[in-house]
């Protein structure tokens, strides 16, 4: 891969769903390019780096610790995914490391950049605003789902255990 960004896989990928090829052209000009080998770590769990990631090839690990520190995969993202959706609009810690499985090509949007965007193209800001609430909601759905499961299976409610 090249070290710019693509702008078909940024129109492809589920923070820019809404957008046009002009706007995600736009995007792939102020988006870094970085190439990951086999187990590089991309960004660790408490961290203040507030980019927001989208994977463009290859797969990243979403990494979380436990209490007695052993690390856990949690999800393993694919290409178009993004990371970071937090961090990246309220500028908190990170919540979950990122390590890559395998190489992988990762694109990044820091919010001092996307600020730019606002100024001079604010309906792309607005649309890649929507879309990254509606993957940080599509997250905090799958939480939920995931945590009721687990009480109903703790309680024995509402299936076959």
């Amino acid at each position: 891969m090249s070290n710019n960004a693509d702008y078909k896989l940024i129109g492809r990928s589920s923070v820019c769903s809404e957008i046009t090829e002009d706007e995600a052209r736009i995007l792939a000009a102020i988006m870094g390019v970085r190439q990951l080998k086999d187990g590089e770590l991309l960004v660790s769990e408490g961290k203040a780096d507030h980019t927001l990631y989208i994977l463009a090839s290859g797969k990243l690990g979403v990494i979380s610790a436990s209490a007695d520190g052993k690390e856990n995969l949690v999800h393993t993202m694919t290409e178009g995914e993004c990371a970071g959706t937090r961090a990246f609009v309220d500028r908190s810690p990170r919540k979950a490391t990122l390590r890559a499985i395998g190489d992988a090509t990762v694109y990044s949007l820091t919010p001092d950049v996307f600020d730019t965007v606002v100024d001079a193209h604010p309906r792309l800001a607005y649309k890649v605003m929507r879309a990254l609430f509606r993957v940080t909601h599509a997250n905090l759905m799958r939480m939920n789902q995931e945590s009721q499961q687990l009480s109903n299976y703790i309680h024995k409610t509402e299936g076959r255990y």
